[in-house]
């Protein structure tokens, strides 16, 4: 439960980052350009992949520092 609360908070995080600052982020900005996406829906396209892959990331983390944790 911890996990998934983890990982839509920094989802919600990066993804509006990514939409507020005015320059665009590793690694939304490159695969954005994989696809032939219409030029108003790019900065939004490249958000929720921010979104996606810093917050599995970070629940990533989060989850194999919680099993060393409890490991010892």
């Amino acid at each position: 439960m911890m996990g998934k609360l983890i990982f839509i908070v920094f989802f919600l995080l990066f993804t509006t980052a990514s939409i507020l600052l005015p320059v665009q982020i590793f690694p939304g900005s490159v695969i954005e350009g994989y696809f032939s996406i219409p030029i108003e829906y790019r900065s939004y396209v490249s958000a929720v992949i921010n979104g996606l892959i810093y917050g599995a990331a970070i629940w990533l983390i989060f989850l194999v520092i919680g099993k060393k944790i409890t490991e010892e």
